[in-house]
């Protein structure tokens, strides 16, 4: 079963030849990503309000990110994306993207506070967990729109597919940077 796309032939084997090798970088980057949570482990074993919000935070930025991939790969299909600074469409959706995090981000760090604060004693205040989760959140939402964009370009050059190389690559950046970011944040806000 194959239905040619441009200049590749669209089965399981192109389609594995295309992204092998981005997986397996993804997978590097990943590992780099648990070395840098191995060594900010001491201070979220002393503030497990903080370890609640690891995987939250991660996930969140890179669902953002997927959001904004799959709307860029849409509009790549459909022939409205251009990639300029004057692009509406691109700009729009990146902004909604930063909006997303300004709104969700502070909910993520109210609701690890109060499953910490149910299951156990939260050693920070509500409003340092709010605050470390919404700058990070923000910085996180940034750093999603920038990779996606890159990413989407990338493909587009490469004449690869969005639908098959955005969306992992910007889960994966966003879990790499999003426990780097939630480690700067913590250091500057908690310290």
């Amino acid at each position: 079963m194959s239905r040619s796309r441009g200049n590749r032939a669209w089965t399981v084997r192109g389609i594995a030849r295309a992204l092998l090798p981005v997986l397996l970088a993804l997978t590097a980057l990943e590992l780099v990503g648990g070395l840098a949570l191995g060594s900010f482990e001491a201070t979220l074993l002393r503030y497990p309000t903080l370890l609640v919000l690891v995987p939250v935070t991660i996930g969140t930025a890179g669902n953002l990110g997927s959001v904004l991939a799959a709307r860029l790969s849409t509009a790549f299909h459909l022939g409205t994306l251009q990639f300029a600074a004057t692009d509406d469409q691109l700009a729009g959706n990146a902004l909604a993207v930063v909006g997303l995090a300004v709104t969700v981000f502070p909910a993520v760090g109210l609701g690890g506070w109060l499953v910490t604060a149910v299951t156990g004693t939260p050693r920070l205040r509500v409003e340092t967990v709010v605050g470390v989760a919404l700058a990070s959140g923000v910085a996180l939402g940034a750093i999603a729109v920038l990779v996606t964009v890159v990413a989407t370009y990338t493909a587009y050059r490469l004449g690869l597919d969005p639908d098959e190389f955005v969306v992992p690559v910007v889960t994966n950046v966003c879990d790499v940077l999003g426990v780097v970011v939630l480690f700067v944040v913590v250091q500057l806000l908690v310290g």
